[in-house]
Formats: structure tokens, sequence, C-alpha cells
């Protein structure tokens, strides 16, 4: 069983309500977690060994890679009081929430949530399992993934258990996608796995989670459907249509729908990973200092994106919760960012350099004195002097290579300043792809320059991913079939400026779950 397991899985591609006391902010670093909680230390490091177990489970069960991470490549966790406050802090209805991007990859998880009483309930252990599963899929995914797999994935490892003895075992039903198993009249077979991009309902989008864990479980533990999920995916990548790529490998779909009710009575299997072989190595805790406890807030805020009017808000919020700490660099950092965000690049530069007094590597700060310094050179391009700005950005790649941000911006400078990039800015911004493949105006970017400079056959296989993705809006499969097509075509120029244009509008956001 663990075998099948192994091989079908690896088909898949690796793919504030109000703010809480300060004092009992701490701050967890593991192996694979940097973690943001308003806990007491001990539940921190009990939370924190918790998730390294499931982490463990997950890469044994998939056969991944545990490679040492730099800080950068680490998730960051902020666990927050309630659903309530991380359903304000999304501006949506939502349990949980993870996105990627080159600046770094987060998870929004509450601390509470469901009921024990319910076993129907949601609970906290599922909504950040659920998210982290996300986290493993897609932030090494270099190919297209319908969205059916994206979730049926993640709730497959939504609903691990963490035993007494450290064992986790792994692909237990969701009981609380019930709805979603059962309305089976919401949403078709066809129009699950083909992809169609049209926007769906809420009933739509509970079936697609409920319905896409019962196949993917299906598609794990079914012998006789051993490697058809690859050709599935594989068709796809290829440019087959999802629906097309759908019947050529699973065959009849009414016939895979009945099966898949005939399924979904039976006892589910599921696999228990030995606690004994889940090493969790080291967990430090602390609590946070005075400057970072007052600035969590608005760091969390800036993590987790603003438009012009929350800038505003957040920036006011940033300056007086940073004010009485001008000497601790995260609070200079973060008001450095929200400085940035709302377009006001002196005091950003200004914040930056008073984090970089306190500490003078300082990944972040670096990052935001290069941003800061790009933005006023932009402003007045007679004054500008380049090498500058993209020596504090080479200041910040140096002492974190695994972080794609410095190189994208590095690349960004030339750009700004009008001139040819250089082979090692190139490199660098195709290898920042490579970190954070997911993020959707990075690729652009890259595949662009790739355009620019006649390589054309690189540019169609970076571009692959964006093109043949099943669940894009009409509009942007529209467009990323006509850059395809002109890629395909040898026509540079026409597939650079259907990316012009496209890239004038907001792209697809990166990770959201």
């Amino acid at each position: 069983m663990r075998l099948l397991l192994s091989r079908l899985l690896a088909a898949l591609p690796l793919v504030l309500a109000a703010e809480p006391a300060a004092a009992a902010w701490h701050k967890a670093s593991s192996k694979h977690f940097i973690i943001y909680g308003d806990m007491r230390p001990e539940e921190l490091k009990d939370y924190a060994e918790r998730l390294e177990r499931f982490d463990l489970a997950v890469r044994r069960v998939r056969g991944m890679s545990d490679l040492p991470l730099t800080d950068s490549e680490r998730l960051t966790i902020f666990v927050l009081r309630s659903e309530n406050a991380i359903a304000k802090l999304a501006g949506r209805n939502a349990s949980g929430f993870y996105q990627a991007s080159v600046s770094g990859s987060y998870a929004f998880v509450p601390r509470i949530a469901g009921s024990k009483m319910d076993k129907l309930a949601l609970d906290a252990d599922s909504i950040f399992f659920h998210e982290y599963a996300h986290h493993l899929q897609l932030r090494s995914a270099k190919v297209a993934i319908p969205p059916w797999i994206v979730e049926g994935f993640a709730e497959f490892f939504a609903t691990a258990k963490i035993e007494k003895d450290g064992s986790v075992i792994i692909g237990l039903p969701p009981l609380y996608r019930a709805r979603g198993l059962f309305r089976l009249d919401a949403l078709t077979m066809e129009e699950m796995l083909g992809g169609t991009g049209k926007r769906l309902s809420a009933e739509e989008i509970e079936l697609l989670y409920g319905r896409g864990w019962l196949l993917t479980h299906y598609l794990t533990f079914d012998p006789s459907r051993d490697g058809q999920l690859k050709r599935y995916l594989d068709a796809i990548q290829k440019g087959v249509p999802p629906l097309q790529a759908a019947k050529d490998a699973f065959g009849d779909l009414r016939a895979l729908d009945r099966e898949l009710d005939r399924y979904m009575r039976q006892k589910f299997m599921a696999v228990q990973v030995n606690g004994r072989s889940l090493p969790v190595g080291d967990v430090a805790i602390r609590p946070l200092d005075a400057g970072e406890a007052a600035t969590i807030a608005v760091h969390m805020r800036s993590r987790r994106g603003v438009d012009q009017k929350a800038a505003v808000a957040v920036a006011n919020d940033a300056r007086k919760a940073a004010a009485p700490f001008p000497k601790d660099a995260f609070a200079q950092v973060a008001l450095a960012e929200a400085e940035f965000d709302d377009g006001n690049y002196e005091a950003a530069e200004a914040a930056a350099d008073r984090a970089l007094a306190v500490d003078p590597d300082y990944v972040r700060a670096l990052i935001y004195k290069g941003r800061a310094r790009m933005e006023l050179a932009r402003k007045t391009p007679g004054k500008a002097n380049w090498n500058d700005v993209r020596d504090w950005l080479a200041k910040a790649n140096r002492l974190d290579t695994e972080n794609g941000e410095p190189m994208m911006l590095y690349f960004q400078t030339y750009l700004a300043e009008g001139t040819r990039p250089s082979k090692n800015a190139v490199d660098g911004l195709l290898y920042a792809v490579e970190l954070a493949p997911r993020d959707y105006r990075l690729r652009v970017n890259a595949v662009r320059q790739l355009l620019v400079e006649g390589r054309l056959a690189e540019a169609k296989d970076l571009f692959a991913p964006l093109a043949f993705q099943p669940h894009a809006s009409e509009k942007f499969r529209v467009s990323n079939a006509k850059v395809m097509e002109a890629i395909l075509a040898k026509d540079s120029r026409t597939a650079v400026s259907v990316l012009d244009s496209a890239m004038q509008d907001d792209g697809p956001q990166p990770g959201k779950s």
C-alpha cells in the first residue's frame, strides 16, 4: 500500500480581529517553519513539533527531498486567535489561507477552529495541514495544475492524524466535506476535470473540494487506475484540452463517476507513518521583543498584501507602532514596508537605514533599501546612481543566495534605467522563477526577457504552465493562448506585445487557497 501511495502521489507536481495582548507573542524557529503566535512557549513548541512531524510524514509518503532551508525558504506562519480574525485579515470568508510569491511563502491559520462536539466541523489542524499541503505542492510545481488536484491533494493530507506515539496517519476521510461529497448534482465530472475556467458558486466550490479529495484518494489506492493521473497531467502540459486529456487518461467519465459513488460507500484505506522514523529536530522559542510585539500586527497586514486604500491605513498604524522603537530592526523594516507600499519612498529608505544601523546584514532591510532607492531613481533619473541601487540588492543576494526577491529586483533595475540587462541579471531572474515558480508576474517577466533575447524554446517551456492552465479566467486563457501561438510561430514580437497588454491588468495571485 505504501509503495502504491508513493507511486501514485509522485504523479502530482510538487507542487485581525482585535489585536491580542503583545506580551503573549512568541516566535518559534524550526527546520521548515518560522511561526509567530500569541501562545505560551510550551504551547508554541508543541505546535511547532506537530507541524514538523506532519512535514516529515508527508515527505516520507511523497518521497520528497529535505534539503537545508534559509529563512526566506522556510514557511512563515502567523497563528491568529480565531477563524473570525483570519476572515477579517483575509477580507473574505476564510478559515485559513496560504500565499506564495518571490517575496516569500506565508500561511495564516487560526489557533482555535471548529468544535470538539461537532465531528463535521473543520478544526485548526486540518486548516493548517490543508494550507501546508498547498505549500509543498505549489512551491515547487512547474506545471499547470487543475484546481480539483490542487484542492484534492490538500484535502488528502488535511485529515492527517498525529498519534500519541508520534506516528502520522494519512488518507482519512474529511468528514467536514460531507456536503461536497454527497451533493453530486452541483458540479459534473466533465466540469471538474475539464477546467472550463468558469467562476464557481460556493456550492460548486464545496463539491470541488470534497469530490476532488475522493478522486485523489481513489486514484491513489485503486491499482486499476495506476498511471492515469500522470497521463492526464502530462497531456495538459502538452496543450491537450483538459476535458480531452481527462477522457484519454480516465476513459468514460460517467463510468468514473459511478465508480466514485461506489468507492465512497466502502471503508477508506489510509497509510500510517511510524513515529520513530520522524525525527523532529530542535525548535527554538523566544518571546517577541517590545518592538516586534508592537509591530507584528502591521507586519501581518503588509505580508497579507494591501491595496491603495489599505496601504494608507497600514502606514499610519505602522508609524505609530514603530515610533517608540527606532533601534529595533524588525519594527523599522515593518515600517519600511508599510511606507513603501504607501508610496513614501524617502520614509521607507529612512526606516530601512535605521534597521541597517542596528543590523547591517538584515536581508529584508537591504531589500527595502534597494526597493526605495530604485523608486527614487525612477523619479529623478538625472540624479540616479543605478550602480548604488544594485549594490544594495547584490549584498542582499550574497547574504541569502536562495532568496529570489533581490534577484528579481536586480534585474528590474536595468529596465527602470532603460538599459540592457546584464547576463548575470538575466540568469538571476531565471533562477528566481525556479525558487518561486507560482509567482505569475515573475514568470511572465522572465518569459518576456527570453523572447526579447530570441530564446524561444526556453520561453515556450517557461510559459507552458500559464498557457495550459486549466482554471485561468477566460480573459487570460485567450491571451495566454495567443502568446503560445506566437511563440510556436517563432513570432517573438507579437508574443511580447500580447504579454505587455496582459500585464497591464492584474494577473492571477499566486498560491491562494
